[in-house]
């Protein structure tokens, strides 16, 4: 919860606590505190076991922290199930971005040796464009224009 506090940090809020409320009121004030937060803590507890019974059986296993985002996406993403680690592992992104700036380019890719059809270049996809017409030719692409 505090985790970013500091030493420092910690000791200077000590010593504003016994300034503002005294040597003899701070003990009271740090038991109320503590108090306080056990009665939220409990509340809290109980509130998540009376959600679970009212889920029923099923939802046994229900943790309220897979309700943040984050760790529902994490969890997710780390289950094997879905084959998202096989498919990461196989995309290759220097090897798609060079094939995509050759296509933008007008340049045949380096690991096609012919230039053939879609189908002859082992399932890869040709984008570049070709013009329709002999006469039709598109200025070539400017990256700073856009």
């Amino acid at each position: 919860m505090f985790n970013d506090i500091g030493p420092l940090e910690l000791v200077t809020l000590v010593v504003l606590a016994v300034l503002v409320f005294g040597p003899d009121k701070l003990p009271k004030m740090i038991q109320d505190v503590t108090r306080t937060i056990r009665k939220i803590r409990e509340f809290s507890e109980s509130a998540k076991q009376d959600i679970r019974q009212e889920l029923g059986p099923e939802f046994k296993d229900f943790e309220f922290e897979d309700l943040n985002p984050k760790t529902f996406i994490r969890k997710q993403l780390d289950n094997d199930d879905l084959g998202l680690k096989e498919i990461r592992n196989g995309f290759d992104l220097k090897k798609e971005m060079a094939e995509v700036t050759d296509a933008v380019n007008g340049r045949e890719p380096e690991s096609s040796s012919s230039s053939g059809s879609s189908a002859s270049s082992g399932g890869s996809v040709d984008m570049t464009k070709r013009p329709e017409k002999p006469g039709d030719e598109r200025p070539p692409y400017d990256a700073d224009a856009t």
